[in-house]
C-alpha cells in the first residue's frame, strides 16, 4: 500500500511494561506523533490553528494490536488521510521496520471545532486522498 506519510522512530526503554513489550497506551502516542509530524510536513501548526480559533480534535479511535514492539525496535508509522462527511479520518498502521511486520492498525476520526463549534472545515480537504 502507498501512504501519504511515513515516520520511522525507535522504542525507548521506558515505553515498555513488565512483560518487556510496549505498553498499549504508548501506541496512541506513536500514532498521534505521526499525525502531528504529517501536518507539520504540510506547513500546518496546531498552535497556529488554535490561535486562529481552529481546533482539530479526535472524535473516535479504533486500534487493533497485531504484534508487540520491544525496547530498541525501530518502527514506522504510516498514514493516509481521507474526508468522510464532516470527519477527517486517518488510516494509520505501524510496522516493525526490520521485517515490515504489522504491529498496529488504527482508524482515527477527527473533527474540527472553529471558535468552539463543530464545523465542516473544508480548508483541510486539499490534504486528503480520494
Amino acid at each position: 500500500m502507498e501512504y501519504q506519510y511515513e515516520l520511522t522512530l525507535k522504542v525507548r526503554d521506558y515505553e515498555c511494561d513488565l512483560q518487556g513489550i510496549v505498553n498499549n497506551a504508548n501506541y496512541q502516542h506513536y500514532l498521534e506523533h505521526a499525525r502531528h509530524e504529517f501536518l507539520l510536513s504540510l506547513g500546518i501548526s496546531f498552535a497556529k490553528l488554535h490561535n486562529e480559533g481552529i481546533d482539530p480534535v479526535v472524535a473516535r479511535i479504533n486500534m487493533a494490536f497485531k504484534t508487540p514492539l520491544k525496547s530498541g525496535d525501530q518502527y514506522t508509522c504510516c498514514l493516509n488521510l481521507k474526508k468522510e462527511g464532516i470527519k477527517y479520518v486517518f488510516y494509520q498502521e505501524i510496522f516493525r521496520t526490520a521485517d515490515r511486520k504489522l504491529v498496529v492498525k488504527a482508524v482515527v476520526e477527527t473533527v474540527f471545532l472553529v471558535n468552539g463549534k463543530l464545523t465542516d472545515f473544508k480548508d483541510f480537504e486539499q490534504y486528503t486522498i480520494a
